[in-house]
């Protein structure tokens, strides 16, 4: 597949991520958690890089980079986007918002996602993209213990992007 700039940010690159990505996800993943309105991680970043190794070919992996620098992904399967995150350097220029909108191109069917109730930047920047608050928790089925819910692309839905 050809790599693309979705959203027209020039030096902004998407493409699938390959094995030997991993390390620079896990980076960004570890780096987004730490600024981000949600629990701590739970893991150290040896773990999470472990995890994202272990579980590669599971999910479909993209990255976005910039000059060469991984600054964001996504890993997604046919129904769940289970990490959209953008390094904190990167954020609120368009990085998530091109990964959202290349999930939603890949998946116009539709897809779910889990998102911390404390998390209200995160929240704000789905739901500005059209998705929706489906269902709540306690959140006693995630690592954290904390509440979550469930957002929802809905198939036929039109998001924005950022």
């Amino acid at each position: 597949m050809t790599p693309t700039d979705p959203a027209g940010l020039p030096e902004l690159l998407l493409r699938p991520a390959t094995p030997d990505d991993v390390p620079r996800i896990a980076a960004v993943q570890v780096a987004a958690r730490a600024v981000a309105a949600m629990p701590p991680g739970i893991h150290a970043p040896d773990e999470v890089r472990a995890y994202l190794a272990a579980h590669f070919g599971t999910a479909e992996n993209w990255v976005a980079e910039v000059a060469g620098r991984v600054v964001g992904y996504a890993r997604f399967t046919r129904d769940w986007l289970n990490d959209l995150y953008v390094d904190p350097g990167r954020q609120g220029v368009g990085v998530g918002g091109a990964l959202l909108d290349l999930v939603k191109a890949r998946h116009p069917d539709g897809f779910s996602l889990w998102v911390f109730e404390q998390n209200a930047p995160a929240r704000a920047f789905y739901a500005a993209r059209g998705l929706v608050e489906r269902e709540h928790t306690d959140g006693a089925e995630n690592e954290e213990r904390a509440p979550d819910l469930r957002m929802e692309w809905p198939p036929g839905s039109v998001g924005g992007s950022s």
